[in-house]
């Protein structure tokens, strides 16, 4: 794609990109009260039965993951036209969320500027290492990322990880504003919990908030996971790397049934958000419809989605992700060929040993 071409692609995008009020507002209204209503409805009905508590629960869920795509919003300043109100709501639905909104923003926006490039992995994104960064990498570093990429790992303990760790703790040398912010969310999630338990008991709170947390999270990671680890996504080093080719080749269309796209904010159209971040989640699926180039991203569905979980590796030489049996077979054959070559080289004359 020429550079030409990628200032139009980006032109055509550029409509979107401006804060509707009104769409914003009626967002929260059909989305925070519901979280609430779910979630006081899960708890009256445990007096009755946990089966009937749990799944209004993992509904609530839903809401909470649909919480977040406005939190995402709040950080690239794109829910609201006002830098402030995107700073209050975005702290607001941090804490519904558990997320550290000052933090969080800093290290998406370097997810954002670096996505693909495999010279500036680490912040903001999936651990990703190349065929031969993991060929050379020594036992222990190998086996701490295969417990990384196992599923039960990533999918299991990454949302515990995310809310009692990553989430309450700043990172080494954050600013003073970020700092404070992480602060006052933690502060507020202490006073909301202990008045939780108060009302509601700690048995209650245990089941229905820890049923939202743990599916949130793993609904969150996974839709993270899987918009940018499909079989041929774009990575590619300094020298080469591209910002529009990342979003557009980088990032999947995830086709989801009306009511999912619904609950997730279509957040489906990654490949729409990469390139322009200021489009507000109401509009991502207007500016894909409205613009063709954008219609060639990589289409994954539900099920072809799947797939994702065996790519663990990124092969530079063939450009896609393969998975570690496929790794291992690569390293057996090239063993075999060295141990091949070395053999003709010591049976030519005068290499061999007298």
């Amino acid at each position: 794609m020429s550079k030409q071409k990628q200032a139009e692609l980006r032109k055509k995008v550029a409509p979107y990109e401006k804060a509707d009020s009104k769409s914003s507002v009626i967002q929260l209204v059909n989305t925070i009260p519901a979280f609430l209503i779910l979630w006081l409805l899960a708890y009256q009905s445990l007096s009755l039965s946990i089966w009937i508590a749990l799944p209004l629960a993992v509904v609530a869920a839903g809401f909470v993951v649909r919480i977040f795509i406005i939190f995402h919003d709040c950080a690239h300043q794109s829910f609201f036209k006002n830098k402030k109100a995107n700073r209050i709501l975005g702290t607001v639905t941090g804490i519904i969320t558990h997320f550290a909104f000052e933090k969080w923003k800093r290290s998406h926006s370097i997810h954002h500027a670096t996505s693909g490039n495999l010279d500036k992995r680490g912040t903001g994104d999936m651990w990703v290492m190349t065929v031969e960064e993991y060929l050379q990498a020594s036992f222990w570093q190998k086996l701490t990322y295969r417990l990384y990429r196992n599923p039960l790992v990533m999918f299991g303990l990454g949302p515990i990880f995310l809310f009692l760790i990553d989430n309450r703790f700043n990172r080494k040398g954050a600013r003073k504003k970020e700092r404070l912010n992480t602060y006052f969310i933690n502060a507020s999630l202490l006073v909301i919990y202990s008045l939780l338990v108060w009302l509601a008991g700690w048995e209650a709170v245990l089941i229905i908030q820890g049923t939202i947390l743990f599916v949130s999270g793993a609904l969150g990671i996974w839709l993270f996971y899987v918009q940018h680890q499909f079989e041929d996504s774009y990575f590619e080093n300094e020298a080469e790397w591209d910002y529009v080719k990342a979003a557009v080749d980088g990032s999947s269309y995830y086709k989801l049934p009306k009511i999912i796209q619904w609950i997730t904010g279509s957040i489906g159209f990654h490949h729409v958000h990469h390139l322009n971040p200021r489009v507000p989640n109401y509009y991502l699926e207007q500016a894909h419809v409205s613009t063709p180039p954008l219609q060639k991203a990589t289409t994954i569905t539900f099920l072809s989605s799947l797939e994702s979980l065996k790519f663990r590796l990124y092969d530079e030489k063939s450009k896609s992700f393969v998975s570690f049996k496929a790794v291992k077979k690569m390293d057996a054959t090239q063993r075999k060929q060295a141990m091949t070559n070395l053999n003709l080289t010591n049976s030519k004359p005068g290499f061999q040993d007298e």
